[in-house]
């Protein structure tokens, strides 16, 4: 029982080595306590899986374990994305939902995610209170009714609904969609098929083994996007994640265009073309483009912690636009408090469309406004001691003092130790973007994540490479 522990966005582990048959068991043993004791358990459960291997059976488990705690379930009869789950849950008045779904992670591994009722990832509060039950039995009941359903056609009707499909159409711009072998497989094909937009979809067949690749929509996975966008003459390459609610893309020429811009391109469009009211969230992780955007146009930005159900937390108290993080998910409230890279692929064609600008046009137009922004991350698989050693050390770091050769102006722990640094070439740029560094360690995995943010990619990657030297000097000294 031990091995089940919820994170930012719920519960994941090694299938065979601590994501067992009987740990899922106990995850779901916990959300039943929850719904119990917390919700209508009558309105019942909705459960959702993935492409990854044994998704499926890992979702009856679940539902049988619900259901034998006397909760009623509706269990999905195919893949399902999770944002077609989240749709599902609030559509149909459930008391929750369960997606069986490691999103990004590796092959290796698959997860537990809990939906609320409110068709978002379950604030901080209800993933605290789901943890409070994971070492106590459940009680007998009368069984309740198991009912196979299909969750997607409503969710795919709404999308479709969301976005201007005639004015992509009209554009006469194809688009690359890559399904990385997740649950969005067919998703925007198809929709892109009904409206008669031009398409190529790749990485659409279930593989469980996501070959050479892990589903996550940035490099080194999405290299092959990258060549077979020019291949294709493609205006952009649309990425979704295993689980289909982050975004990545990439332009016509093949370069990569981060979860930052995306974000930033899509928050502008909002502001500019909509003109729809509220405010914008951020994680701790993303760019500070964001607050240039927001502040240009007068609306108040919240920072958060890292993970989306900080996100949805504020887009169920305050009056929230839009909201994102680092990883490529970002929730517009009108449709979810959830992300969803495949709305989001949709909204980015149709900004695309009615700018008449191609990918790399519109980030060219965001950087000339608001400055050049680029970002990297690195991502440290090291053992639990030099994880915590490096944290120790640079929470040791003070104002004033140099590190990763540049002077700390300031610094932050919201989510991770941030060093906000004097960067001197960057000073001499006009609406150079702050340099900045994070160091934050996984609460659930031997793993330390860098975060860079500065006026250069040349900037950003000395950076990253001067914390990478910070973080292994600690195992030398030791």
């Amino acid at each position: 029982m031990g091995a089940v522990k919820f994170g930012t966005d719920g519960w994941r582990g090694i299938i065979a080595d601590d994501f067992t048959h009987e740990n899922v068991r106990v995850a779901a043993r916990a959300i039943a306590h929850y719904v119990l004791a917390e919700e209508d358990a009558a309105r019942g459960v909705c459960v959702g899986w993935d492409t990854r291997f044994k998704s499926q059976v890992f979702a009856r488990v679940v539902a049988e374990v619900l259901a034998g705690a006397g909760i009623p379930v509706q269990l999905a009869d195919r893949v399902t994305p999770t944002p077609a789950l989240s749709f599902a849950v609030r559509g149909r008045g459930a008391a929750g939902g369960v997606m069986i779904t490691s999103s990004h992670n590796p092959a290796e591994w698959n997860g537990v995610k809990y939906k609320a009722s409110y068709g978002g990832s379950g604030k901080p509060s209800i993933i605290a209170a789901i943890e409070t039950y994971l070492d106590k039995p459940l009680a007998n009941a009368a069984l309740a009714k198991i009912e196979e359903v299909d969750f997607n056609p409503p969710y795919i009707a709404a999308i479709e609904a969301f976005v201007d499909l005639p004015a992509i159409r009209a554009s006469g711009y194809r688009f690359l969609i890559d399904c990385m072998y997740g649950a969005g497989r067919g998703v925007i094909a198809g929709i892109f098929a009904r409206a008669g937009v031009p398409y190529v979809e790749m990485r659409a067949e279930i593989n469980p083994a996501f070959p050479g690749i892990n589903p996550e929509p940035i490099l080194p996975h999405i290299r092959e996007t990258q060549k077979r966008v020019v291949e294709e003459g493609c205006v952009a390459g649309l990425v979704t994640d295993g689980d289909a609610d982050r975004i990545g893309a990439v332009d016509e020429h093949g370069n990569v265009v981060d979860a930052h811009k995306i974000f930033a391109i899509l928050l502008k469009w909002l502001l500019e073309r909509k003109g729809w009211p509220g405010d914008v969230t951020r994680a701790f992780n993303t760019t500070l483009m964001l607050d240039r955007i927001a502040a240009k146009h007068g609306r108040k930005l919240h920072e958060h912690g890292i993970g989306f159900k900080y996100v949805c937390d504020l887009m169920l108290t305050e009056d929230i636009l839009i909201g994102g993080e680092e990883s490529g998910g970002v929730g517009i409230s009108r449709h979810l408090p959830e992300r969803d890279g495949m709305l989001n692929s949709l909204l980015l064609a149709q900004v695309m469309a009615d700018e008449k600008k191609t990918l790399g046009e519109l980030v060219a137009s965001l950087q000339e406004e608001f400055g050049e922004h680029q970002y990297g991350r690195i991502d440290m698989h090291i053992e639990e001691r030099l994880k915590q050693s490096a944290i120790a050390r640079a929470r040791a770091v003070k104002m004033g003092e140099v590190f990763a050769g540049m002077k700390v102006r300031r610094v932050e722990t919201l989510d991770g130790i941030k060093f906000f640094l004097e960067n001197t070439a960057c000073a001499a740029k006009p609406k150079a973007a702050e340099t900045w560094l994070l160091l934050r360690a996984s609460g659930t995995e031997p793993l330390l994540r860098v975060y860079c943010e500065s006026c250069s990619v040349e900037a950003v990657d000395a950076v990253l490479k001067s914390a990478e030297a910070f973080v292994l000097e600690g195992g030398k000294s030791e």
